[in-house]
């Protein structure tokens, strides 16, 4: 373990035996920082925080404090970080709440880059990227695959579909459909994201299907409920596995302003 004299660390944080501390970080309260771990300096890491394998966190990051939520009395709460990402400069993630489960979760293998927010009560999954200065509120919900461009601002209780892409300086106060490009203020779908979706190994039939689909729910003369039974109703696409993974979180989610905030009255 290399610790360097001028870090302050808590008596009960726990940390690996490889993990490395630079200078002048502050580690406090019930921390654990597994095995492959390095924080560079000035990293702050507070509250019940707790950070899985081989991640590299940068200068000035400050991770698991209070959230900025006046309805947080202090109550138990969490964040989770998994395995592999990389969270750069000036970035802040926020605790829980019990009003959200009381967990913020980052997944596996995200670049967090410079100056993002991540909320109270957000949810990243996996192999994503937010790019300088994105901006998330509490209770976001972020699908695999997903790249948000810089300065975006998402509006809370939004869900942002597996495999999308976010154009840069978007306000996203909607649900964005999966496998989709999306940009705007508002932001609105402009297509199939299919040069990313290549990258990710998708084949030809795949894009083509999937393409198919989008068009249809975003014809101009049908409203959105006809045009997904339009969808369901061709079996050809309905084959294909990511095309119902797409018709499966239409019919589930709530796609108006505000996303699951609105679902219980829905």
């Amino acid at each position: 373990m290399s610790i360097h004299p001028s870090a302050v660390i808590g008596n009960k944080v726990k940390l690996a035996e490889d993990v490395i501390i630079g200078p002048f970080c502050h580690i406090d309260g019930d921390v654990t920082i597994s095995s492959g771990c390095v924080l560079d300096s000035h990293v702050r890491i507070t509250g019940h925080t707790c950070i899985g394998k081989n991640n590299k966190i940068f200068s000035f990051a400050n991770i698991g404090v209070v959230p900025q939520d006046l309805k947080f009395k202090g109550e138990p709460s969490q964040v989770i970080i998994g395995n592999n990402n990389t969270i750069r400069e000036y970035v802040s993630i926020h605790l829980g709440t019990q009003g959200g489960g009381s967990k913020t979760i980052i997944g596996n293998q995200n670049l967090i880059m410079a100056y993002v927010h991540i909320a109270h009560d957000c949810a990243i999954a996996n192999n994503c990227i937010l790019a300088n200065a994105t901006q998330l509120a509490g209770h976001i919900h972020i699908q695999n695959n997903v790249n948000v461009g810089g300065a975006t601002c998402v509006h809370h209780f939004v869900t942002i579909g597996k495999g999308a892409m976010i154009g840069g300086m978007s306000r996203i106060n909607k649900d964005c459909l999966p496998f989709s490009i999306t940009e705007g203020s508002p932001a609105k779908t402009r297509g199939l994201n299919s040069i990313g979706l290549s990258r990710n190994g998708y084949s030809k039939d795949d894009i083509s299907a999937l393409k198919k689909a989008v068009r249809i729910y975003y014809k101009a003369d049908e409203n959105a409920s006809a045009a997904l039974e339009t969808i369901k109703a061709d079996k050809t696409l309905n084959a294909n596995e990511h095309v119902q993974y797409m018709v499966d979180f239409l019919t589930s989610t709530a796609q108006g302003e505000y996303g699951r905030a609105l679902e219980g009255s829905r």
